[in-house]
């Protein structure tokens, strides 16, 4: 399986999230620079964390206009995983390719910490090495992840079962607890704390390897005809 890390300008998490794939999974993994447009030679996507574009705007409000995001789509529209965390997460409802946005922590700063999250959905192509209502340590990062979305959409990803991933201790503010969040489809998962900083036990929790052991199932399952 091969997979493209995009990196835009400001990126800090693409060399975490190439690690996790190279070295904690052992699949193919390169870094995409964000003026490449044709990604079709990819099996999955992932969008790092960071401050594309200096946060200039919105976060992830020039990123969504990337030569990249145009195969981002594309590959989205064949069914491709798609992965975006922190920033990658603001970057895809940016590009409206997940429904809501990402608003400023509620206590308005920074937050650099260990989280509970809850596995609220272990049916998708993101989860499947969960168990449902699994307790995992992930690591947050960020200044705005406030996940907000309006009433009738915060009906749609419940009874949809979109709700991915539910903080334990809701460190930001989301409605909901919400930490991550698939679209529809289920080939798209948005999500603020970083699995790929817990992809080792060296790292203090391998908790987030699940993630992309998950991912490469998926594919197998999908692509590889067992003999």
């Amino acid at each position: 399986m091969k997979f493209a890390v995009i990196v835009f300008p400001g990126s800090n998490c693409d060399v975490d999230m190439f690690h996790a794939i190279k070295d904690g999974l052992g699949e193919e993994v390169e870094y995409v620079w964000h003026n490449q447009e044709n990604l079709d030679e990819f099996d999955a996507i992932l969008l790092p964390g960071g401050f594309s574009y200096g946060d200039y705007l919105r976060c992830g409000a020039i990123s969504r206009f990337a030569k990249a995001m145009t195969g981002v789509k594309k590959a989205a529209e064949a069914g491709k995983p798609i992965l975006g965390i922190c920033n990658g997460f603001q970057i895809l409802t940016e590009a409206g390719l997940l429904p809501g946005a990402l608003m400023r922590n509620k206590h308005i700063k920074f937050m650099c910490r260990t989280e509970k999250l809850r596995v609220e959905n272990n049916q998708t192509m993101f989860t499947s090495d969960y168990e449902a209502g699994e307790i995992i340590n992930i690591p947050i990062a960020h200044g705005e992840g406030n996940y907000y979305c309006d009433e009738e959409t915060l009906q749609s990803l419940e009874a949809n079962n979109q709700i991915v991933f539910r903080y334990e201790n809701n460190p930001n503010g989301s409605l909901h607890d919400i930490a991550g969040i698939t679209n529809e489809g289920g080939n798209i998962l948005g999500m603020m704390p970083h699995p790929e900083r817990a992809a080792d036990a060296l790292l203090g929790s391998a908790d987030g390897l699940k993630l992309f052991t998950s991912i490469l199932k998926a594919w197998r399952e999908a692509n590889v005809i067992n003999a």
